[in-house]
C-alpha cells in the first residue's frame, strides 16, 4: 500500500502538497502516533477529497471540531480513526462510506449517535466510548454486520430494542452509563461471550434494576430466563 505518515517536531500545518498524491492509500496525521507533531488540526481540509484512493485515514488526537462534507467522496475508505478530538456532530455525507468497516470516535463531544453512521452497512467495528451520548437511534438495526460496539462512559439511560437485532455482535461494552434496564430481547444476542477470562459484554457502573446485576452476570441465557419469567407472572 502507498502510505504516508506525517511527522516532524517543527511541522505547524498539513503541507498542501499531500493532497496531490492521488495514489495515496494510507494517511496518518495523528500527533500521538510516534510523530510528536506540534500542530493540532481543528478542521480536516476539504482537499482531502482529492485522495480518492484512500483506504485508511488516521486523524485521531488532533483538535478537530468539524469534518467536511467532502469526506463522503472517499468511497474506498475502510478504516477511519477520529478519536480524541472535539467533534459534536458528523456530516450527513459520511453515510456514503459504504466500504467503511472500522470507525473510531472515542473521546469526542457527541451527544447522540449520529444518524449517518447507521447507513454504514459494512461496519464491523464502532467505538463511540467516552462521549456524551444519551440516545441510540432505532436505525442502528441497519448495522447488520457489526461485531464490536463500544459505548462505555456515555450518558445512556436506555437502549432501543433494535440493538437486539444485531445478531453478529460479539462485543458490546456498556459500562459507566445510566442504564436502569435492558431491552426485553437482550438475551437474543447469543454471540456475546461471558467467558471466565474475557467478558465481551460489560455492564459495570450502571444502576441496573431490570435485570439486576447478578442476573446479567449469568450471560444471555440468564437474561433470557429473567424476562421469560416476568412474562409468565
Amino acid at each position: 500500500k502507498k502510505k504516508l505518515k506525517i511527522s516532524g517536531r517543527e511541522l505547524l500545518s498539513v503541507p498542501i502538497q499531500i493532497f496531490g498524491l492521488e495514489q495515496l492509500q494510507v494517511l496518518e496525521m495523528s500527533p500521538e502516533r510516534e510523530s510528536c507533531l506540534r500542530y493540532r488540526m481543528e478542521l480536516l481540509p476539504q482537499e482531502i477529497s482529492y485522495l480518492r484512493n484512500l483506504t485508511c485515514l488516521y486523524v485521531d488526537s488532533n483538535n478537530l471540531k468539524k469534518i467536511p462534507a467532502e469526506i463522503g467522496t472517499l468511497s474506498r475508505l475502510e478504516r477511519l480513526t477520529l478519536s480524541n478530538n472535539s467533534l459534536s456532530s458528523l456530516p450527513a455525507e459520511m453515510g456514503a462510506l459504504q466500504r467503511l468497516h472500522s470507525l473510531h470516535l472515542a473521546n469526542n463531544s457527541l451527544t447522540e449517535l449520529p444518524a449517518p453512521l447507521c447507513q454504514l452497512r459494512s461496519l464491523t467495528f464502532l467505538d463511540v466510548s467516552d462521549n456524551k451520548i444519551n440516545t441510540i437511534p432505532s436505525s442502528i438495526r441497519h448495522l447488520e454486520k457489526l461485531e464490536t460496539l463500544l459505548l462505555l462512559f456515555n450518558s445512556l439511560e436506555s437502549l432501543p430494542e433494535d440493538v437486539c437485532l444485531l445478531r453478529n455482535l460479539h462485543t458490546l461494552w456498556l459500562g459507566n452509563n445510566h442504564l436502569r434496564s435492558l431491552p426485553a430481547a437482550f438475551g437474543e444476542l447469543v454471540n456475546l461471550d461471558w467467558g471466565y477470562n474475557y467478558c465481551s459484554c460489560n455492564f459495570e457502573g450502571n444502576p441496573l434494576e431490570s435485570p439486576p446485576p447478578e442476573v446479567c452476570s449469568r450471560g444471555p441465557e440468564g437474561i433470557r430466563d429473567y424476562f421469560s419469567s416476568l412474562h409468565r407472572i
